[in-house]
């Protein structure tokens, strides 16, 4: 499989419906990372549309998909990257409140890197945070 290329502006996607846990997130990546862009969608046709539509050159240095999105949910969107190519490369992981085995596997099968059930205190929004920014390669995960 190809590596990524060095990100010169590394920004990360993140799907995710509820505003909160956006900002929650965002700002618990930008510990790490400052000056991080995140580039947000709100559902999942969204999430594809604005993904589809980014020139190779360009792509994030990391997909983060909550599975429960509207529309279309987080495993759709991992099987429809995965007829494209170009996404191979890029690490995607998937966060959710649901602790279920079966999403779990469902990710994994259709690649996913990680499975997060999504934290209930801040502590662990930016431990997960720190745990999914070491798939860009940008931070070391402890």
């Amino acid at each position: 499989m190809p590596e990524p290329a060095p990100h010169a502006n590394p920004f990360v996607f993140l799907a995710e419906d509820d505003v909160d846990d956006q900002e929650l997130l965002i700002e618990a990546l930008a510990q790490y990372v400052p000056a991080m862009q995140v580039q947000t969608a709100a559902n999942g046709k969204k999430a594809m549309t604005q993904l589809l539509a980014l020139p190779p050159q360009q792509l994030p240095c990391l997909i983060i998909l909550d599975y429960n999105l509207p529309e279309v949910n987080g495993g759709e969107i991992l099987k429809q990257l995965a007829a494209e190519e170009r996404y191979a490369p890029v690490p995607k992981v998937v966060w959710s409140t649901s602790n279920s085995p079966l999403y779990r596997q469902i990710c994994m099968d259709l690649g996913a890197r990680a499975y997060f059930v999504k934290p209930s205190d801040i502590k662990g929004i930016e431990k997960m945070a720190q745990e999914m920014l070491a798939y860009c390669q940008l931070v070391t995960s402890s």
